[in-house]
């Protein structure tokens, strides 16, 4: 008999932490032990997220008296700098930790503190923690004590150029993404840039001199050429809720065709049950992928000239976020991958 999971969620009054629950509570091995809120302690999640009345009877708990420490796995679905505050006691205690936030996806600490302006209370633990993207580190994941979960942005990028680099056939120094997020990207907290009055009808580019994920995808594509990448990273908001298109450039180095570069990704891909390599010349959309954990890729070759594209959709929420967290956590605890995540896309 396969054992029960015992299951922990830090800071879940977000999008992440609220998806994290939905897909969780369908998950046939996990029994989720408690949820915290610093802000809503007494409160039934069920009243604070109504599309779970009927599946959750729990409460938000405060952190201190959750009890994190029985648990087996513990999610923090946090702002960053909140999860390494707690996570060198947790580990002592022997439970699993996968972080969504960014503290522990950089491993120079120095980087880090550059591009999150605060002080990282746990140095230590960057070099152990285990970067989650399971389609790259499978195996090193599987004997991780703590994972740091991929950001949105850089999963969709990251799936998208990494077969390119692995067979070596592109520039690695003049790499290009252009990617666009909706607004639940931008978490649950009050903003007047996601307001519908502000970014309805409308569609903008921002952090386009520096985003906090240009480092973080730089750092995975750097282990597969010789010299560091020369990348470029412009992020854009659109007038939707959930979903990440990134259409990535490359030079080819030589000359490899359309069908060519369509097999290596099918190749690659072939047995990875959470990527979905669509015909060339295809055009995913966002809608295509809402609400499950699947990444779809498409390759183009335009003009038949020496630059290929790739078009690569994920859900911010789940392949970027809650859905890849439980992927890492089946493999840490040596479960089928697909466990809990077979879901089937909202269309339309």
């Amino acid at each position: 008999m396969i054992p029960i999971i015992k299951v922990g969620i830090v800071g879940s009054t977000g999008y992440s932490g609220v998806e994290l629950l939905r897909l969780l509570i369908h998950h046939p091995q996990v029994q989720i032990q408690a949820i915290t809120s610093r802000a809503e302690v007494g409160t039934q999640v069920a009243d604070f997220f109504p599309n779970l009345r009927k599946h959750l009877d729990l409460a938000f708990v405060a952190p201190i008296s959750a009890n994190l420490v029985d648990c087996d796995v513990v999610f923090f679905a946090t702002p960053n700098g909140t999860a390494m505050k707690s996570v060198p006691t947790l580990l002592k205690a022997g439970v699993k930790v996968i972080d969504l936030s960014a503290d522990f996806r950089i491993k120079d600490v120095s980087i880090w503190q550059q591009w999150y302006g605060m002080e990282h209370a746990c140095p230590d633990l960057l070099e152990e923690a285990v970067y989650g993207l399971p389609e790259w580190g499978r195996e090193k994941i599987a004997k991780a004590r703590l994972i740091a979960n991929p950001g949105c942005y850089p999963t969709a990028v990251q799936l998208g150029f990494l077969p390119l680099l692995e067979a070596g056939i592109i520039d690695p120094q003049h790499l290009i993404a252009d990617a666009k997020s909706g607004a639940s990207g931008a978490g649950r907290k009050a903003s007047v840039a996601t307001l519908m009055g502000e970014m309805g009808e409308s569609f903008k580019a921002y952090n386009a001199s520096g985003h906090r994920h240009w480092p973080e995808i730089c750092q995975t594509l750097n282990e597969y050429v010789k010299k560091p990448v020369g990348f470029t990273f412009v992020p854009h908001l659109v007038p939707i809720i959930r979903g990440i298109e990134a259409t990535l450039y490359a030079n080819l180095l030589h000359e490899v065709s359309l069908e060519e570069i369509h097999a290596l990704f099918v190749q690659r891909y072939q047995n990875e049950p959470f990527v979905d390599v669509l015909p060339a010349q295809s055009h995913p959309e966002t809608r295509y992928v809402r609400g499950v954990n699947m990444c779809q890729l498409a390759v183009h070759r335009p003009q038949n000239q020496n630059t290929v594209v790739v078009l690569s959709v994920i859900d911010n929420l789940v392949k970027g976020a809650a859905g890849q967290a439980i992927q890492n956590m089946n493999i840490m605890c040596a479960l089928p991958e697909t466990t809990g995540l077979n879901g089937v896309a909202l269309l339309p």
